[in-house]
């Protein structure tokens, strides 16, 4: 399994990690059997598997189901679980209760989007003996505030702040920090400022790993998809065809054949 240490050591050894967002154990299991290296378990799931319209609908509970799936499915993977919304901003008590759930069902590490406000939290977790992946950018948990899901650092004044926010968040211990939706010179910047590992997701090619959720790198939606994704299979397309034939084959009353029935002895 990759380790904390691992993520660190990939940093020092120019060595790019891979990771994926995902929520389900049959996903899970196909992950488990690939080569990368680490799994993301995020509050997106809200919105990719409930069909809700931002991340502010997943609770403890939602993440406790789906870290649970995942590790069932992925067990030799290092799983990462999403702090949902709220879930750190309510006192160290409330805050350790969502970790302590997050950590029994499943997870490694968990991720914190944000810093400023709660560095108390993330510093008594990171005590606590829990690992912290940081995550900054665009924070989906933050979305009206930040008017939409909009590219982050592209003022002076924004780009500044979260290069503080990052030399922050490594002073408070977390071990990896996920950027998100900046533009490349500063995910270049951060991941040069710091001696902890970047995972990029709109971040540009110059941060120390990449992050895809794995509906979004299998083409499972039928788009739009945002500039950062690359598609590895067209996998709405390739299921609807697949749909469709299986609907033709039952109306013509060719499936199921006499190989696929059982026969009375």
């Amino acid at each position: 399994m990759f380790t904390v240490n691992d993520f660190l050591q990939s940093k020092l050894s120019k060595q790019k990690i891979s990771m994926v967002t995902a929520y389900d154990y049959t996903t899970a299991k196909i992950i488990n059997q690939s080569s990368v290296d680490s799994i993301l378990v995020g509050d997106s799931v809200s919105m990719v598997v409930h069909g809700f319209e931002s991340t502010l609908n997943a609770t403890v509970e939602m993440m406790k189901m789906h870290v649970a799936a995942v590790k069932r499915g992925a067990p030799s993977k290092f799983i990462i679980a999403d702090m949902p919304f709220l879930s750190f901003r309510k006192g160290i008590s409330v805050a350790m209760e969502a970790v302590e759930q997050l950590m029994q069902s499943g997870g490694c590490a968990v991720k914190i989007e944000g810093v400023r406000g709660h560095e108390e939290i993330i510093k008594h977790i990171v005590q606590s003996g829990v690992p912290v992946v940081g995550h900054l950018g665009l924070t989906p948990q933050s979305v009206h505030s930040l008017s939409g899901y909009k590219v982050q650092g592209k003022s002076k004044s924004s780009y500044e702040q979260i290069l503080e926010d990052a030399g922050t968040l490594e002073v408070l211990g977390v071990f990896a920090l996920v950027l998100e939706c900046v533009p490349e010179c500063l995910g270049q910047e951060v991941t040069s400022l710091l001696k902890i590992p970047t995972i990029g997701i709109g971040a540009g090619s110059q941060v120390d790993g990449q992050v895809l959720v794995i509906q979004d790198l299998l083409g499972m939606s039928s788009g739009p998809y945002p500039k950062f994704v690359r598609q590895y299979l067209h996998g709405f397309d390739l299921t609807q065809k697949a749909l469709d034939q299986f609907h033709v084959e039952v109306t013509q009353g060719s499936f199921p054949n006499k190989n696929e029935s059982y026969i009375y002895e």
